[in-house]
């Protein structure tokens, strides 16, 4: 499935710049802002406040991926009746 890049204009702390991302990164992204009651700038602005290292095209990415990975991650834990889990 290819997901072809979109760039988007996007204002962030007063400032306009641009955003360069997979559809399917702004798809996740945005409904990321939804479900958090954010907008699109607001959650790019957080975003770009806590990125560590790299350009905000790839912080953007690497925040989607971990969001939905958590997410994954929870479903699993919710699933799993593992021992471990049950005495503690």
């Amino acid at each position: 499935m290819k997901s072809p890049v979109v760039k988007r204009s996007i204002v962030i702390a007063g400032h306009k710049t641009s955003v360069s991302l997979e559809d399917a990164f702004w798809k996740g992204l945005k409904e990321i802002a939804d479900a958090r009651e954010m907008t699109l700038s607001e959650l790019v602005a957080s975003i770009d406040t806590d990125r560590k290292h790299g350009n905000l095209s790839s912080a953007i990415r690497l925040f989607v991926l971990d969001h939905f990975r958590s997410q994954l991650t929870q479903k699993e834990n919710r699933r799993d009746p593992s021992p471990a889990r049950a005495a503690s």
